[in-house]
């Protein structure tokens, strides 16, 4: 193994424990920290195929936790169609070889979530707008998911909008998260972006990433949560803006 190599996997060690001690300490999605840290060491393509499996374990674990699978499953399943369908499509932009338009694209995605977490209001959505809305936030979390590999727009701002209880939003982020990676991952697969290495580095990847989730979950007794994560999604703006502004 080449030095470069053994410092890469170093690499994807470190941001899969410091992504899993941060989802730890503040419950803020894994797979967005992850791809964000990778995004600017790699191109948003291969940062999405080590992503696959840390976060399916972690999100399969979440969704699992709660006792209203199949209720939330027959609620939301258009959602998740439309998800899938959307990332089938979005696909086609990560694999496409133009690393600068996927890294713009991945650094203004996270902006836009790191922006709305920390200055956005609390929005409500009646829940008899759900048949023709939930298709939609779908299809765009979908199309995002294809093209970044970041999930968590507008998914996590819709779902959080509907008033759902906390142990069935947690839950229902769950269930998002989970389809959003089956769907990536199987259309990576279709267009042939899944390289065996990359599959055994994002298999080698769920190590740190629960052990960074176990230190974070010790820590957060003795910090303060929202301090910690305010400062966070302040490096999360600035990440995506370099990501959009620096040379590619």
């Amino acid at each position: 193994m080449s030095d470069l190599s053994i410092a890469f996997l170093s690499a994807v060690i470190a941001t899969f424990f410091i992504a899993g001690l941060i989802k730890g300490v503040t419950g803020m999605g894994l797979p967005t920290v992850a791809m964000g840290m990778l995004g600017s060491l790699t191109s948003p393509l291969m940062a999405a195929s080590l992503l696959i499996a840390p976060s399916f374990v972690t999100n399969v674990w979440q969704l699992f936790a709660g006792p209203a699978f199949l209720p939330l499953t027959r609620r939301f399943w258009p959602m998740m169609a439309a998800i899938v369908a959307g990332t089938l499509i979005g696909s086609a932009s990560l694999t496409s070889g133009n690393t600068a338009l996927t890294t713009r694209g991945l650094g203004v995605t996270l902006m836009l979530y790191a922006a709305y977490a920390l200055f956005a209001r609390q929005l409500r959505v009646n829940r008899a707008l759900e048949p023709w809305l939930s298709p939609i936030i779908g299809a765009a979390t979908g199309l995002l998911t294809g093209s970044t590999g970041v999930f968590v727009i507008p998914a996590v701002p819709y779902l959080q909008a509907l008033g759902l209880a906390k142990d069935d939003l947690v839950q229902a982020l769950g269930l998002s998260f989970t389809i959003s990676t089956i769907a990536l991952a199987v259309s990576l697969g279709l267009r042939g972006a899944f390289a065996a290495d990359n599959l055994a580095l994002s298999g080698l990847a769920i190590l740190p990433a629960l052990a960074g989730m176990w230190a974070g979950q010790m820590l957060r007794g003795r910090i303060a949560p929202e301090t910690f994560r305010r400062w966070f999604l302040i490096c999360l703006l600035l990440l995506g803006a370099e990501m959009c502004l620096g040379p590619h």
